[in-house]
This record gives C-alpha cells, sequence and structure tokens, in this order.
C-alpha cells in the first residue's frame, strides 16, 4: 500500500485576487510507514507585490524575497508531478489541495483522495475540533510529526503534510 500525503499553503482571496499557492509540501507513506527520505517541498512565485489575505496562516510574509525569486508552479510542475501522479493522495480537508491541483491540470485525474478530515468527523463526531493539530495533540502524535519535520510548525505544508500523513496511518492502524 502506498500513498503520498501533501499539503498547500496559501495567499487567500484577496483583493479580487485568487487563492493562489505559494509553498507545497509531501510525504510518501509505503505498507504504513512513513518514508521520511521521500520528504519534499517547494515555494512558488509570488511577485513581492501580490497581496497575501490577513488570515492567511504561515510564514509567508518572512519569506516574500525568497518567493519573489521561486520558480513558479508550472516551472515546477514536472517535479509535482512524479511525485503525485498515478498514487492516491491523502490530505487533511482534501478539497483545498484537490482544487489547487485540478485548476493547474483540469484534464489531469488525480487521486483516489482520502480526506483525514472527514476520517476524524466519521470516527470521532463528539471531538470539539477535527483541525488538523488538534487531532494531532489528541491522539498523542506530536512527536512523530516533530521529528520528521524538527524546526517546523503548524501552517508550513511540510509540516502539515507530515502530520497528515501520521495522522492517516494511525486511522488506519486503528482501522486495522
Amino acid at each position: 500500500m502506498r500513498f503520498v500525503a501533501l499539503d498547500f499553503e496559501t495567499t487567500g482571496v484577496v483583493n479580487g485576487l485568487p487563492n493562489e499557492p505559494w509553498q507545497l509540501g509531501l510525504i510518501e507513506v509505503v505498507d504504513g510507514k512513513l518514508v521520511a527520505e521521500s520528504a519534499w517541498e517547494t515555494y512558488f512565485n509570488m511577485p513581492a507585490d501580490r497581496p497575501f489575505s490577513v488570515r492567511a496562516p504561515g510564514r509567508w510574509a518572512q519569506m516574500r524575497s525568497e518567493l519573489a525569486a521561486a520558480p513558479t508552479f508550472m516551472e515546477q510542475w514536472g517535479s509535482i508531478m512524479e511525485r503525485v501522479a498515478g498514487v492516491p493522495l491523502v490530505a487533511h480537508n482534501a478539497a483545498t489541495e484537490r482544487t489547487i491541483l485540478v485548476k493547474r491540470a483540469p484534464l489531469t485525474k488525480f487521486g483516489p483522495w482520502i480526506d483525514t478530515l472527514k476520517i476524524a468527523r466519521s470516527l470521532y463526531p463528539s471531538l470539539k475540533s477535527h483541525a488538523l493539530g488538534d487531532l494531532v495533540e489528541a491522539f498523542g502524535l506530536q512527536a512523530e510529526v516533530d521529528a520528521l519535520c524538527p524546526g517546523r510548525i503548524w501552517h508550513d505544508a511540510l509540516y502539515d503534510a507530515c502530520a497528515g500523513a501520521v495522522l492517516a496511518v494511525f486511522f488506519l492502524r486503528k482501522l486495522g
């Protein structure tokens, strides 16, 4: 069994501009084990004057010069496709990741998709929160995520992708 967990960080919708990705993180899981050496991230070009929503989380404000110098999404498309094509994809609230990929490649079939948010809501409907960070904490998975991404925090695409992968493996073990 093999899947790839992924997460995008985005600009949010602001001043009539669409929601655009500025970071992608992903990690592969094979037979229930996270493949640490497969962890991969990239940044996408965002012009320095491109506004971000005030609600857009992450460290984008500290990275404006790096983002302005980063390659575009399409310049990295080959590297992205070799990692996500033809494999089940896992994300927490997968609609966001699916929307971004489909917008960039509308004729490409991605997935099947596994949404850890939907699984969490189904298995644990009485939890106060089904946010990724809250689930990781509630199930005692924080140390495992931190070990995969030392020095990273929430709303970093690689960290969130690793957290989604750890959560997906937790659910797989729970469901047998």
